[in-house]
């Protein structure tokens, strides 16, 4: 949350000339509502059905950028599914995090004192995403353009074969 999911990964897909979609907006579309009225009406159980049905069919079928909504990689088939692919952790400090996320309007997860909530988000689901990341980027005092060319960097590092011919290189960075 305010890591910069879907501004990135817009100025990634376009770097990368590939499509681009949200998994949080593809809910929306789905469900015919904005995800804080899905939480509102529905509750965050049903929010993580939809949500988990839409990755995992945003997944098989999409073959370009794919921004997840923070909380989708807490499902167990959702991590399975995404460990067949570039997962990219857009690491976010406390601070950045809180700046960018204001005071937390439209974000259900978020009501109550906003900088506790994502204290806790941040503590309960960075393992997690350091866990799935083969490339991991840390946002805090870069621009969105910045984090797109990390991100691109990283990836032609993946991409590149390593000098003795076998395998890939790979950084503490890329994992």
């Amino acid at each position: 949350m305010g890591a910069g999911k879907t501004t990135v990964g817009r100025l990634l897909s376009d770097a990368l000339g590939v499509p681009f979609a949200d998994s949080d907006h593809e809910v929306e579309e789905r469900a015919g509502k904005p995800v804080s009225e899905i939480f509102v009406d529905d509750g965050e159980a049903a929010f993580r059905d939809l949500e988990r049905v839409a990755v995992a069919d945003m997944l098989a079928e999409h073959s370009g950028v794919l921004a997840l909504g923070g909380g989708a990689v807490l499902d167990a088939d959702t991590r399975a599914l995404l460990a067949e692919h570039r997962v990219v952790f857009l690491r976010v400090g406390l601070a950045d995090a809180v700046k960018r996320v204001g005071l937390g309007a439209g974000r259900p997860l978020l009501l109550g004192n906003v900088r506790a909530r994502v204290k806790q988000l941040l503590d309960e689901r960075t393992p997690v995403y350091e866990s799935l990341a083969r490339i991991t980027i840390d946002t805090d005092g870069l621009s969105p353009g910045d984090v797109a060319g990390e991100v691109v960097d990283a990836l032609r590092r993946l991409d590149t074969p390593s000098p003795g011919g076998s395998g890939y290189s790979t950084t503490e960075a890329d994992r």
